[in-house]
């Protein structure tokens, strides 16, 4: 059954965007949102007690999508922002029958963004296996424009580097070269970086690819969306106040705290532990 648009009032614009991922990679989103709408309250949810979610089947990603959603639409959010890759890949349907609120998914903003930036037409998309194998991000960017060419590459060992701290680390540096020298091999102009961790790799893959190829951050173009449905729906909040950041994970492993400080720019205040 489809879920009807509801009436927003001056109640919801004062609520809070809704942001959820599989771990703590989605805090690149919010810190975009952040910097791009400072006024807006924000809750996050990361699954970090079932992450991975990229080695699971579709049936359970579509399972934990649709808990988290029932969870995030009772903290009543006005807006939806699915920042995981591989739920946006598998769950995103589910998560959209579900949600009366607008739902913003980070591969149509990073494919939107990629087709815009182009002028070569040919593209390449860089992100996990799940999502690299789900063809999700080929699909949207044809979307906006069949013509273009698109060469993906699983990367793997990126995640793990990042959440090592290892964000220039010659390691890093060697493991970038060897995934990006088949991306190179073709005559790309644009680079998708289709993975919430990417975003803290940027100087190395930039240095690895040339400033001839121009990188896309999700995460950017995530906030960029938000803004402009924001002002579709009639969303702003009218507040000019500080914002509140409610954070919501299903486990607090160790390093977490280094870890999610480091995607966010910034200390990780308010983090509660929820059960689903």
């Amino acid at each position: 059954m489809e879920v009807k648009d509801r009436v927003f009032n001056v109640m919801d614009r004062t609520s809070s965007i809704g942001v959820f991922d599989s771990g703590v990679g989605g805090l690149t989103v919010v810190r975009a949102l952040m910097e791009r709408l400072p006024f807006e309250s924000i809750s996050y949810f990361g699954d970090t007690a079932r992450v991975p979610y990229g080695v699971k089947s579709v049936e359970t990603i579509a399972h934990f999508a649709g808990q988290i959603t029932d969870f995030l639409l009772q903290q009543k959010v006005k807006l939806l922002i699915v920042a995981c890759n591989t739920m946006s890949a598998v769950a995103l349907e589910v998560i959209r029958r579900l949600s009366p609120v607008p739902v913003l998914d980070v591969i149509h903003a990073g494919a939107r963004s990629a087709a815009m930036a182009t002028k070569a037409r040919y593209v390449a998309v860089i992100g996990t296996p799940a999502t690299i194998n789900s063809n999700a991000y080929a699909r949207a960017i044809h979307q906006f424009d069949p013509a273009i060419r698109i060469f993906s590459q699983a990367c793997a060992l990126f995640v793990p580097l990042v959440e090592e701290g290892w964000l220039d680390h010659p390691v890093t540096h060697l493991t970038a070269r060897e995934y990006l020298k088949v991306v190179l091999s073709y005559p790309v102009d644009t680079l998708v970086l289709g993975c919430t961790h990417y975003p803290l790799l940027k100087p190395v893959i930039q240095e690895v690819v040339g400033v001839g190829i121009q990188l896309v951050d999700s995460a950017e173009a995530m906030a960029e969306e938000a803004a402009e449905m924001l002002t579709d729906k009639g969303l702003w909040s009218p507040l000019r106040v500080s914002p509140e950041y409610r954070f919501y994970v299903t486990d607090i492993p160790v390093r977490f705290q280094t870890i999610g400080e480091r995607f966010l720019g910034r200390s990780l205040p308010n983090v509660k532990v929820v059960q689903l």
